[in-house]
C-alpha cells in the first residue's frame, strides 16, 4: 500500500533537520546534517537528496508529493532566502534550486510561519482559523493566521512581531533599529534584563558572582523556580512586555489564541499566566477573556513538522498532492 509523504526541511545556521511526514503528521524518516553554509546551498541540498533517496530505495511504498522548507529570511512569494544573517549565502533562489534537484513542487517560508502552519495542521491550533504563533529562542519570530490562512502581506514577509518597536531609545537590535521587542522578549533578551536588574537592585542572588556572559535563560528559569528575586523579576518584566504586545496585536487581528513555542516557552508555569494577566490588563473590554495562551502541540521535531505542514497545506490548496517515488 502506497504511503504519501512530504519532505520537511528546516535550515539552521549550524544544522539542517529534515524528514518525511505523512498527512497525519507521522514522521516516517528523519535526519540531521551540518549546514556548513560556506559550502553553499547546492552542496547541502544534494546531501539531503542523497539521504532521502537512500531511504526511498529501502522503503519503496513511500512516495513524496512535495517539499516544504523553513529558513531564516525566507520569502514565500519569491522562493528566495534573502541575505540570512546566520548563513553566508546572500540571496538564493532556494525553491528553484531544490526543485531542480528533487523535481517536485517546493514551498518555503520562514521558520515561525512554518511553525504556525504546523500548529494549524498537527498541533494546538487544530480547528482554529484565527491565531498567532510566537517562537521564543535567541530572537522572537511570529506567524499570523487569519481566516485559516497565513498572512504573508504584500511582500511575503509579514508577521515580524519581534521587530515591533517598544522603546524608541531602547536596546540596540541586530537589525539596526532600537527597542525591538525581541531584544527584550527572547532567551537573549531576558538575560539582558537580568543583568540590568543586578545593577538596579541589591537583593542577594547567585547571579552576582557570575560574569554577564555566563548567565543563560535556562539558568534564570532554574533560579526563578527557587524564588530568586532577580530571576523572578526578569521573567515578570519579560512577560509584561510580551503581554502588552499581544494585546496590541490582538486588537488588530482578534485571534482565538496565541501559541508560544521555543526554548523560553519551557518556562510555561512562570511565564504563560503572567503574560495572559498583562495582556488582559491592556485589552479593550470587549476583547477580554476571549484569547487563550497555549503551549505548542508539536512535542517532537516541531521544526520538521512545521516545514512539512507548509507543503501539505499548499498541496491541498493547489489540489496537487500526487507523489513521486
Amino acid at each position: 500500500m502506497e504511503t504519501l509523504a512530504v519532505l520537511g526541511i528546516d535550515i539552521g545556521g549550524t544544522n539542517t533537520a529534515f524528514g518525511l511526514v505523512d498527512r497525519d503528521g507521522r514522521l516516517l524518516f528523519e535526519a540531521t546534517v551540518p549546514t556548513e553554509s560556506d559550502n553553499g546551498p547546492d552542496a547541502l541540498m544534494r546531501e539531503i537528496h542523497r539521504l532521502v533517496e537512500q531511504f526511498l530505495r529501502q522503503n519503496t511504498a513511500v512516495t513524496i508529493a512535495g517539499i516544504g522548507i523553513g529558513a531564516p529570511n525566507a520569502n514565500f512569494y519569491t522562493g528566495h532566502i534573502e541575505n540570512p544573517p546566520n548563513l553566508s549565502w546572500g540571496t538564493t533562489d532556494m525553491a528553484g534550486l531544490v526543485g531542480d534537484i528533487f523535481h517536485l513542487p517546493v514551498y518555503l517560508t520562514n521558520d515561525a510561519n512554518a511553525s504556525a502552519i504546523g500548529e494549524m495542521l498537527f498541533g494546538s491550533a487544530r480547528g482554529m482559523e484565527h491565531f498567532i504563533v510566537i517562537t521564543l529562542g535567541t530572537g522572537l519570530g511570529s506567524g499570523v493566521v487569519v481566516d485559516g490562512k497565513l498572512v504573508y502581506g504584500s511582500n511575503g514577509l509579514a508577521g515580524e512581531l519581534g521587530h515591533n518597536c517598544i522603546d524608541f531609545h531602547g536596546r540596540h537590535c541586530a537589525c539596526g533599529n532600537r527597542g525591538c521587542l525581541e531584544t527584550y522578549v527572547s532567551a537573549s533578551g531576558i538575560v539582558r534584563s537580568a543583568v540590568e536588574l543586578l545593577g538596579k537592585r541589591i537583593d542577594p542572588s547567585p547571579l552576582r558572582g557570575m560574569a554577564a556572559g555566563d548567565i543563560t535563560a535556562e539558568m534564570l528559569f532554574n533560579l526563578a523556580v527557587e524564588n530568586d528575586p532577580i530571576a523572578l523579576e526578569a521573567f515578570d518584566y519579560t512577560a509584561h512586555l510580551l503581554g502588552v504586545s499581544c494585546a496590541n496585536v490582538a486588537m488588530l487581528t482578534a485571534p482565538q489564541a496565541y501559541i508560544i513555542t521555543g526554548g523560553l516557552a519551557r518556562a510555561e508555569k512562570l511565564f504563560f499566566d503572567k503574560t495572559k494577566k498583562y495582556m488582559e490588563r491592556h485589552l479593550l473590554a470587549n476583547f477580554r477573556e476571549k484569547i487563550k495562551i497555549l503551549p505548542s502541540g508539536l512535542k517532537e521535531n516541531p521544526a520538521i513538522l512545521g516545514s512539512a505542514a507548509l507543503a501539505w497545506n499548499e498541496l491541498r490548496e493547489n489540489g496537487n498532492a500526487k507523489g513521486r517515488k
